[in-house]
């Protein structure tokens, strides 16, 4: 069944004038998921995946927010089912997000689709109908799931079919990824530190993973994330897909700017996958680690990455970390929905093989 997806128009709210029942963002019954930054006013919404969660009694629920750009998109979560798409705007407004709710209990969640490079977005609260009731949140869920990856894990153009593997906002969705599919199977909590084009050795821009895997705000290098208010249960790392292309291109400028004249040899590899999950190690020292690729063309038949990463874990001798690699989808561009969904039913398959949580 293909989703229909509707841009929320901007109007006066109902949930926003007659009095409504204010929501203020730090309220102690909202649940975030995803690395927060909190500002005095508002909080700041960045990576892929990011997601505010309000259970309420009443039938309408509107949101203030105001984004640094214009290529963000939001799903519109009610009672678990995604109701729409929002795209947010650099003036601060006020948003209708669903109206005509049956009188009772509700639960919307408001969920980043895109990544960091398309802007923040400020959350400032939501807006009950008059009326309507805040209610507790719900129990943390006690497993907790964080991944590591690139344009895969982001959902770059997972719902472009023209053909075009589009960049646009619009397109990507990281609530279809393998890597949500797979928080959801489990009941987890879900982070994921991603960005596309993203690398352990190599980027596509001047920013290796091992230099952002520790913000909070990926766009501020002094912006440190404290590892101690989130332990997963099991964190998945799916990189390398990056690097494998810009080794091969020694006239592309961050190539020069990593590696000058000289590509990297195989022990270089090595030895840099085993610092970045010695990293992850380091900051986690009880969770189980897989290391995972693809599943684009780093994974096709006869290419050494699944190799490195092998050797890599081998090397570390740590029965918590494992390797698991996709088949390769031997398709144009990126994963789509349907071969975002068989990564996942592969990954939730393997997690249950091997992982006890």
């Amino acid at each position: 069944m293909k989703l229909v997806y509707f841009l929320i128009p901007v109007t006066i709210c109902l949930g926003c004038s007659s009095k409504p029942t204010s929501v203020e963002f730090n309220n102690e019954n909202l649940d975030y998921q995803g690395r927060i930054v909190y500002q005095s006013n508002a909080a700041v919404l960045s990576w892929p995946g990011t997601s505010v969660t309000v259970q309420f009694e009443g039938t309408a629920v509107s949101a203030i927010l105001k984004d640094l750009d214009t290529a963000n998109y939001y799903n519109i979560i009610v009672d678990n089912q995604v109701i729409a798409t929002l795209h947010t705007d650099t003036v601060k407004k006020c948003y209708p997000l669903v109206s005509d709710l049956k009188l009772g209990k509700h639960q919307l969640q408001l969920f980043k689709r895109t990544e960091w490079d398309k802007g923040k977005t400020l959350f400032y609260g939501f807006e009950l109908n008059r009326g309507g009731q805040l209610l507790p949140k719900k129990e943390e869920q006690k497993r907790k799931i964080e991944f590591y990856g690139n344009s895969i894990t982001c959902g770059y153009g997972i719902e472009d079919y023209s053909g075009n593997d589009s960049e646009y906002g619009y397109f990507e969705n990281n609530y279809l990824t393998y890597a949500a599919i797979t928080a959801r199977h489990f009941g987890a909590q879900y982070r994921s530190i991603s960005k596309s084009g993203i690398g352990i050795l190599v980027s596509w821009f001047p920013l290796l993973m091992p230099e952002m895997y520790d913000r909070a705000d990926p766009t501020d290098s002094t912006s440190v994330w404290d590892f101690s208010t989130y332990t997963p249960d099991i964190v998945v790392i799916n990189l390398f897909q990056n690097d494998s292309w810009i080794v091969n291109m020694p006239d592309y400028v961050e190539f020069k700017h990593r590696f000058s004249t000289q590509a990297p040899d195989s022990l270089t590899i090595i030895e840099a996958y085993k610092s970045f999950v010695s990293s992850i190690r380091d900051k986690y020292p009880m969770s189980s680690v897989i290391c995972v690729l693809g599943s684009m063309d780093a994974t096709r038949e006869g290419s050494p990455w699944p190799g490195y990463i092998t050797q890599s874990v081998i090397q570390l001798h740590d029965p918590k970390i494992y390797t698991k690699f996709f088949k390769y989808k031997n398709t144009e561009g990126h994963p789509r929905v349907e071969e975002q969904k068989e990564m996942a039913n592969s990954l939730i398959e393997f997690i249950e093989s091997n992982i006890k949580w």
